[in-house]
């Protein structure tokens, strides 16, 4: 069974007679599921199912379940979601070449992908291609439903197949595609019959173009591509090499510039020097070239030197319009040469890693409207300036900021809210929805003594059971996480737990820790707070930055990495974006088994000995 394909548009149609999708940046997959192992199946026909065993996996432990239903024949594309309306092309690319079963399941497990399903076209073993959309749209729903998998895209979820959201208005798609950096929008004719193999008009596509200035480097006369660079560190980098999108007049403007102007540096090649920019179309980077580069326009006014990597990465990420950015320029960490600009750009990558703890939860901020190591102070009631999208919630007479979305954290961000505190539940609930214990060395030289600690607390929590996380506090210490089930504990359960462990370490090496409050009291001890998890109190956000001269993210760690070569300096903005691109997120699992935490076994036995 061939898929139905897309039909590219500059912009896709508006009525009543039309719904909208978000189109994803993965590999097209049919999914044949008739025994416990599906097949999943590509746009060429080629099979995945060994590339993928994440989601095959996902099917056979729901196998029992969908049994009644085969077979099925699912259509949808396999992303790595960076958010609920992004996936990174580039990871799912990089599983595409791989042939190893053991490098695979590796890279599975650092960098899981889903499948989007947005069509049935077999449903216990009867076709539904004659049906129109609108009905195996409403089959395909039902069916997920009484599967209990997820009716609406959710980036979060461990569940690995997922339903396509299915939008009314063109102008909603095309806000979240925008507004979450997505490939681009899909307008789909709900009349619409399926025809295999045929590129229909019933599915039209609109890309969510970004427009990268480069300068012009060399012309191929043999295949007729031009080729454009950017300045990264004062070298010039190829970033593209183009010919789709000129009209042949620019295409012969542009090949007579190169012979007359330019140096021939082979048989069929000539060099411009850095002179002419030009704006080209692309939906992302993948680190090394734009993706589907078309030319869209000379930019007389731009200069070669002002083709930058900073540049790149901001017309990649373009700031929502209705973020107001003042002083971009203006610097944050003079030290690591970091200004409010580089910020802003460090909160749109960690966005997808540091919203889901700021969801629906009553934010601190400290804001430092000098930069770094500036004044600051705290902020908790919300401006009567903020912008009508900004969410609050009053509390106690306090309007809290609700950070829900890209644009309010990005308006915080332009505020120099440089660290995020947050409490320990969600705006759902009075009982806290994970315990964290912080541990605090006297300073950063005795950062060894919350290594140990650490990992004297692990052993503990691995003897009960318990799944446990850990991050850096982007200051001199650590903080170790304890996911707990929602609206399940009470503050006073956790603080039976948290003060039974302090207590026992503290026991067990009385010279290194303590539970003194007072610091004069504390004689060079490390100090485990155990008082500071209650209703009302706050803690670092994971990946917030902090407002010290270095930098310093409060940036989360795989166990492994706690040892004697550990230490906070290590994390500093530019590299937690490199380490996220290369090792994934250690907390990329952290509600994902909250069922099997058992925690309520722990109380039990903790209670037997009070």
């Amino acid at each position: 069974m061939k898929p139905m394909l897309l039909t590219a548009t500059t912009s896709v149609p508006e009525g009543p007679e039309w719904q909208y999708e978000v189109k994803y940046d993965g590999f097209r997959c049919m999914i044949h599921w008739e025994e416990p192992t599906p097949r999943l199946i590509s746009r060429n026909g080629k099979p995945l199912t060994t590339m993928f065993p994440e989601i095959v996996a996902f099917c056979v432990e729901h196998y029992e379940a969908a049994k009644p239903y085969l077979p099925l024949v699912f259509d949808g594309e396999l992303v790595h979601l960076l958010n609920s309306y992004r996936s990174h092309f580039s990871t799912v690319q990089t599983r595409g070449r791989m042939g190893t079963a053991s490098v695979i399941q590796k890279h599975a497990m650092s960098f899981p992908c889903h499948c989007i399903a947005f069509d049935l076209l077999v449903y216990k073993g009867k076709t539904l291609q004659n049906q129109p959309l609108t009905k195996r749209k409403e089959k395909l729903m039902d069916l997920f439903a009484a599967l209990s998998l997820p009716i609406s895209v959710d980036a979060q979820s461990p569940k690995r197949i997922q339903c396509i959201d299915v939008f009314d208005s063109r102008a909603e798609a095309v806000e979240k595609v925008v507004e979450y950096y997505g490939e681009g929008v899909i307008a789909k004719k709900k009349t619409g019959k399926w025809q295999a193999g045929k590129r229909s008009d019933h599915w039209l596509k609109e890309k969510n173009w970004r427009y990268i200035t480069v300068f012009l480097t060399l012309w191929d006369k043999n295949n007729g591509y031009f080729h454009g660079a950017i300045y990264q560190e004062n070298e010039p980098i190829e970033v593209v090499h183009f010919r789709h999108g000129l009209e042949p007049e620019q295409e012969s403007t542009l090949s007579e510039l190169f012979q007359t102007s330019g140096e021939k540096v082979s048989s069929s090649v000539w060099a411009l020097p850095p002179s002419v920019c030009v704006d080209i179309a692309c939906i992302d980077f993948d680190g090394k070239h734009l993706r589907e580069p078309r030319f869209h326009a000379f930019n007389f006014e731009a200069e070669p030197d002002e083709c930058t990597w900073q540049t790149l990465q901001r017309q990649l990420f373009p700031l929502p319009e209705r973020v107001a950015v003042t002083h971009p320029d203006k610097p944050i960490w003079p030290d690591l040469g970091l200004v409010k600009d580089d910020y802003l750009l460090y909160l749109q990558l960690a966005a997808p890693y540091l919203m889901p703890f700021l969801q629906d939860r009553l934010l601190t901020v400290i804001r430092y409207p000098h930069g770094a190591a500036g004044e600051r102070f705290y902020q908790k009631n919300c401006p009567d300036y903020a912008p009508d999208f900004v969410l609050t919630k009053k509390e106690d007479d306090i309007r809290y900021i609700l950070c829900n979305g890209m644009e309010t954290l990005l308006w915080l961000g332009n505020q120099l809210s440089l660290e995020f505190h947050i409490p320990f539940q969600t705006i759902h609930t009075e009982k806290p929805t994970e315990i964290v214990f912080d541990l605090d060395p006297p300073s950063v030289n005795e950062f060894n003594l919350a290594i140990e600690a650490a990992v004297r607390m692990k052993a503990i929590f691995d003897e009960f059971g318990l799944r446990s996380y850990i991050k850096v506090s982007g200051g001199k210490g650590l903080q170790v996480y304890i996911p707990l089930p929602a609206d399940t504990f009470t503050y006073e359960d956790t603080r039976l737990f948290t003060s039974f462990v302090c207590d026992f370490l503290c026991e067990q090496e009385p010279e290194w820790f303590t539970t003194e409050r007072l610091k004069k009291n504390r004689h060079n001890k490390l100090y485990l707070d155990y008082i500071q998890h209650d209703a009302g109190k706050t803690i670092i956000a994971p990946y917030s930055a902090r407002g010290n001269e270095q930098g310093l993210i409060a940036a989360p760690l795989f166990w492994n990495e706690v040892n004697n070569k550990l230490h906070p300096t290590q994390f500093p903005i530019p590299a937690v974006i490199e380490r996220l691109k290369k090792q994934g997120d250690p907390f990329l699992t952290f509600r994902h088994h909250l069922d099997s935490q058992p925690f309520s076994k722990v109380l039990e036995q903790l209670k037997k000995l009070r």
